[in-house]
């Protein structure tokens, strides 16, 4: 319920489209993937804020689903295959090549469902002290793929889910998420693969999707994010939380906004791996190597994207004239057509008269 006065002066006589305020990376890989080549200029019902599309853009050229011209690459092409938020299907992609496809699915479908465990009133300690059976110190994504393995082992079972405090009807869903990504992988001929008890692989296949939402270590359990410098706590449901473990380094799902800017399911990584597979971002300084050095490489990358750049706008120019030609082609009609009762200029048949016969 509402006052008339919130009614008539405090809300909007429209809500705003939805298009407008949400994420837009999946729009534009869609729209990328139907061969749109110009999305500022694409006809919106309702056109979502430019800076919104280029955020979106930016996003996808950072997890290589498209070129430094704006153009899918393969990568591309693969993620859009999957229902899913861009990074998550970019994490699934790089785990065939890591060899833990297996693994990264059940961390993906995990992710893809509201939280699985809940804390039932008077409980709380008893439900805490289950869950922190389950965690894995340097990870949340490894404590989710440790709930379900250990489901798994017990048949599926939800009278032990009912005992860990989790929930069955999510952890079912998982199970058909899981499925269906499955059948998509099979189709695209990614192979399932496990990497065993090696975990280490895991986290850096999940730091190679994540690497732009990383954060480093300031205070007891502060940390700062690397590229903006602003601060984030540890959500106290994390496995990192009061673990007495607080790594350097470590990337992030998602942020909540409560009291604190909160991390939600984080994961613990190495400062290398940052600068491994995000070098856009992330570069470690060498005692040897020197400013110049630096300014030369970045010099190089930038002509290199110019170079790119034309060779783009001289395809898209061709691509123009040739779809210019064809429709001029198709609008000169090859064929006459005769209409009845039409006179032109000469007559088709010629007029008989009677000298003509003869007469």
């Amino acid at each position: 319920l509402y006052t008339q006065s919130a009614y008539k002066n405090e809300m909007l006589t429209t809500t705003i489209p939805e298009i407008q305020r949400t994420n837009l990376a999946n729009v534009v890989l869609l729209l990328k993937s139907l061969g749109v080549q110009d999305l500022l200029l694409f006809h919106f019902m309702d056109p979502p804020p430019e800076d919104n599309m280029l955020n979106s853009m930016y996003q996808l050229w950072i997890l290589g689903a498209l070129d430094n011209t704006g153009a899918l690459t393969p990568t591309g092409r693969l993620m859009v295959e999957f229902p899913l938020d861009p990074a998550l299907s970019k994490m699934l992609i790089v785990s065939c090549d890591m060899g833990c496809s297996a693994d990264i699915l059940i961390i993906v479908s995990m992710l893809s469902v509201p939280a699985i465990f809940y804390r039932p009133k008077g409980r709380e300690e008893e439900s805490d002290q289950v869950r922190e059976k389950f965690s894995v110190p340097e990870s949340d994504h490894l404590t989710y793929l440790n709930v379900y393995m250990q489901w798994k082992n017990n048949n599926y079972s939800s009278i032990w889910c009912n005992d860990h405090f989790i929930h069955t009807k999510a952890m079912r869903k998982v199970r058909e998420v899981r499925s269906q990504l499955k059948d998509i992988m099979v189709q695209q001929k990614i192979n399932l693969i496990s990497c065993g008890s090696d975990w280490d692989i895991i986290r850096k296949c999940i730091c190679a999707a994540y690497f732009h939402q990383a954060a480093k270590l300031k205070g007891i359990g502060e940390y700062v994010n690397v590229r903006t410098g602003m601060p984030c706590h540890l959500h106290p449901t994390s496995s990192l939380f009061g673990m007495g473990y607080t790594p350097d380094y470590i990337i992030y799902h998602e942020l909540v906004m409560t009291t604190k800017e909160y991390m939600q399911c984080v994961t613990a990584v190495d400062g290398e791996w940052l600068a491994e597979l995000g070098p856009m971002f992330y570069s470690i300084k060498h005692a040897g190597k020197s400013r110049q050095e630096n300014r030369r490489r970045a010099k190089e990358e930038l002509s290199n994207m110019e170079q790119e750049m034309v060779l783009a706008q001289e395809q898209l120019r061709a691509r123009r004239e040739e779809q210019e030609k064809k429709s001029n082609a198709s609008s000169v009609r090859a064929v006459k057509i005769c209409t009845p009762g039409r006179r032109e200029e000469a007559p088709m048949t010629p007029r008989r008269t009677p000298a003509r016969f003869g007469l």
